[in-house]
């Protein structure tokens, strides 16, 4: 019997695998698909996040970002972040890298999927395989989350959801670029010395085109044709009704999600990961409901109010311009979801 299955091969669950190698555990990851698996998002990572890969011995090919910027009309805002930057690179560039890590380690990935988890007293069973404890990582759609009992089936808020193309392109800027309309963000990252990725945030359900219509400076600056199809990800707003059952724990987006807003997704992701097995490791899966809060509280504090204002008619045309008349206040929010 092993002591951690993790379900699920993409970034945090790779990397949940990384950090139980690390801690002596014996781990093996269960994932279905094949090849480079691609999401969804808008390919920036924070500092935080760099610095937490470089500590797994994972350094991914990308575009080093200096902060961010906001634009909407004739008004922007900089914040640039503090110490080392961050890093722009394509979700299937990421996830290869930490999948050589993992199986540099000889660690076991068994192409099938979770379809029933048995729980018993001391043990879990699920892919054919008995584990102490069972890491779920398998995304916002979570089969594991389902399968569990932790699926919340109503959600707050309103529907909204995140559109991706890239185009070829030599980047602008060394910063993520965050164009708001009066309906939708669009992000806009370097990733390679002549792509940017452009991940629209939305309630709108319209073709990716359609969405940019929004944004006509960002219009003048992009090839008429993207180098890659639309990728499409959503509803983005995804509870549970807690992070155990069991000896069975979530995490990443499977734990719950509030919204791509922040560009936060892969350093909490990370964190949580580490949360995760810190429990595993004391052998208390209750310290893991207060680990993961812990470290996801800023996120989901700041991403949540930040997320409240843009839904208020009122509210949303002041955000930029708000930035742009207190930089101070936009650098420290900025630098303290960097971290």
């Amino acid at each position: 019997m092993i002591d951690l299955l993790v379900a699920g091969g993409g970034p945090v669950g790779l990397a949940t695998a990384l950090y139980a190698h690390s801690a002596g555990l014996s781990v093996i990851v269960t994932e279905p698909r094949t090849g480079a698996l691609d999401k969804a998002c808008g390919e920036g990572l924070m500092p935080g996040a760099v610095s937490a890969l470089s500590a797994l011995g994972v350094h991914p090919r990308g575009r080093p970002l200096r902060g961010i910027r906001y634009r909407a009309g004739d008004k922007e805002a900089t914040a640039t972040f503090r110490g080392c930057p961050g890093l722009g690179v394509r979700r299937t560039v990421l996830q290869s890298a930490l999948r050589t890590a993992v199986e540099g380690l000889n660690i076991q990935i068994l192409a099938q999927p979770v379809s029933g988890i048995e729980q018993h007293k001391d043990h879990v069973v699920a892919a054919g395989v008995e584990a102490r404890y069972l890491a779920a990582a398998d995304g916002l759609h979570s089969p594991s989350r389902r399968l569990l009992g932790l699926d919340t089936l109503r959600q707050a808020g309103g529907r909204r959801f995140g559109i991706r193309r890239h185009f070829q392109v030599e980047p602008w800027s060394d910063l993520v670029e965050v164009h708001w309309s009066p309906r939708c963000e669009a992000y806009v990252t370097p990733v390679a010395d002549d792509f940017v990725g452009v991940a629209v945030l939305t309630r709108r359900q319209a073709p990716f085109e359609a969405q940019l219509l929004d944004f006509p400076e960002l219009l003048e600056r992009l090839p008429r044709h993207a180098a890659t199809k639309a990728r499409a990800a959503g509803p983005l707003r995804q509870r549970s009704r807690a992070r155990v059952r069991g000896r069975a724990l979530l995490v990443g987006d499977a734990a719950g999600y509030v919204d791509a807003l922040t560009g936060e997704g892969v350093a909490v992701g990370l964190a949580s990961a580490r949360a995760l097995v810190a429990s595993v490791v004391a052998d208390d899966p209750s310290a893991y409901e207060r680990g993961w809060r812990r470290s996801t509280c800023r996120y989901r504090m700041m991403t949540t109010a930040l997320l409240w204002a843009s839904e208020r008619e009122r509210l949303r045309p002041m955000i930029v311009p708000a930035a742009h008349a207190l930089p101070g206040v936009f650098r420290a929010v900025v630098n303290q979801l960097a971290r």
